[in-house]
């Protein structure tokens, strides 16, 4: 069912810099994409592109968003999510709900402009996973 991993989430306090640190460490400029705020999300997000995968720096937009209770938790920040690719979102999401795993919403539009969904860490060993449909 799932693809290539698109991205690593990683929840941070200060998505500058956290961005500098990867710009001017581990990664060239051009690999690290300029701040896009995701009010529907709570979030703001920078991405890291690795070549074969991304990086996906999150900062909490608003009070409500749920990187900001993420951060209240660790407030160090650290890896929030795994995304996995999905040819086929809505068959993913009715196999999944069909097998018992919780499906935590409805799919929604997320930073790449694609539909995607999160399942539920308890279900899949403590880790939060989203779901993308690839285009």
């Amino acid at each position: 069912m799932i693809g290539r991993l698109n991205h690593v989430a990683i929840a941070t306090a200060d998505i500058e810099a956290s961005a500098a640190l990867y710009k001017n460490t581990l990664a060239s400029e051009d690999q690290v994409s300029a701040p896009k705020q995701l009010p529907e999300h709570g979030v703001t997000t920078v991405f890291i592109d690795t070549g074969n995968s991304k990086i996906e720096l999150l900062e909490p937009l608003g009070d409500n968003s749920p990187i900001a209770a993420f951060l209240e938790r660790n407030p160090a920040g650290g890896v929030h999510h795994l995304c996995f690719e999905v040819e086929d979102l809505e068959s993913a999401v009715n196999k999944l709900t069909a097998e018992g795993y919780r499906v935590l919403g409805k799919p929604k539009i997320g930073a790449h402009g694609l539909p995607v969904v999160f399942l539920h860490p308890k279900d899949f060993g403590g880790v939060l996973m989203e779901l993308e449909q690839v285009s």
